[in-house]
């Protein structure tokens, strides 16, 4: 695990073995178990980041396929960054894409360099 990140362990359930703990990460801290907001394309619908502070939320998830999607990797690098673009300078977990790897089988072709998809935009043209 890189050192900027760690997990430590302040409670353990001995019937179901949950824990609760802290994580660290370089934008912070995260206690858990702890729900996290769903900001899927770089913002969490009716909700402005400072808001989202405002509530207690310590995370934000978005999702890596819908944000290659809209607005693009160009995009979201020419702003600065995801935390940047977003204006949330807390810890944020992106997830890998992979579900739709499985989800939209018939738009995407694998290959041994990866997969690749064919864009949902284009076919409501």
């Amino acid at each position: 695990m890189n050192a900027n990140f760690s997990f430590h362990t302040l409670a353990n359930c001995s019937n179901t073995s949950a824990r609760a703990g802290i994580f660290y990460t370089p934008h912070g801290v995260v206690e858990t178990p702890r729900f996290m907001p769903v900001g899927t394309l770089a913002n969490v619908k009716t909700m402005t980041p400072a808001q989202l502070k405002d509530t207690g939320a310590q995370m934000v998830l978005s999702n890596t396929y819908h944000l290659h999607l809209q607005p693009g990797e160009a995009i979201v690098a020419g702003g600065g960054g995801l935390h940047k673009f977003m204006g949330w300078d807390k810890p944020m977990l992106t997830d890998s894409g992979g579900f739709q790897v499985f989800s939209l089988s018939e738009m995407r072709k694998i290959t041994e360099e990866g997969v690749t998809f064919r864009s949902p935009m284009m076919e409501k043209l």
